[in-house]
């Protein structure tokens, strides 16, 4: 169940942040982002979080003003002399894991919101690295998440203070 992208867009559907875990040209990402993030917010909030397009199985959640889109890409697995591709991915494992990277980002910001992953794009690409590599979710644990932030941010603390002497 590899994590082929992570998008964070606001309500009116402007990309905040796009992660991708497999390769695709530029032309084939614009059009994959807008599709995607046209079909997620045209949807209600009583239908679900989960929808099959092009191939990929894209989980996405609302967070206030903020979607947090997940797509997941299907795993081959050998049937007798062929290989089958088939899209195993835990919808709801899925969810868990945007609440987690939610909670985290919280725990790390205070209340996240679309700014502050605009003027932290860097630090937020780095919990997420932190969280996701080579497309699999490695860490979940908020605490072990943070403490590279913290170190970093605790180290330009540092050198600020010393330039300011």
């Amino acid at each position: 169940m590899p994590i082929a992208f992570i998008l964070m867009v606001n309500k009116q559907g402007q990309t905040r942040l796009a992660s991708y875990y497999q390769w695709m040209n530029m032309v084939e990402r614009v059009a994959l982002e807008s599709e995607i993030i046209r079909k997620c917010l045209s949807r209600s909030e009583l239908q679900c979080s989960f929808v099959e397009y092009r191939g990929f199985k894209v989980i996405y959640r609302r967070y206030a003003s903020l979607f947090f889109i997940v797509g997941t890409t299907p795993e081959s697995s050998t049937d007798g002399s062929k290989k089958v591709y088939e899209n195993t991915t835990n919808e709801l494992g899925m969810l868990e894991f945007i609440h987690t990277m939610v909670e985290t980002m919280d725990r790390w910001a205070g209340s996240i919101c679309e700014l502050d992953i605009m003027y932290q794009l860097e630090q937020v690409h780095f919990l997420l690295d932190e969280m996701v590599m080579n497309g699999y979710i490695v860490e979940t644990n908020k605490s072990n998440i943070l403490r590279p932030l913290d170190l970093l941010e605790r180290e330009a603390k540092k050198d600020e203070s010393l330039f300011n002497r």
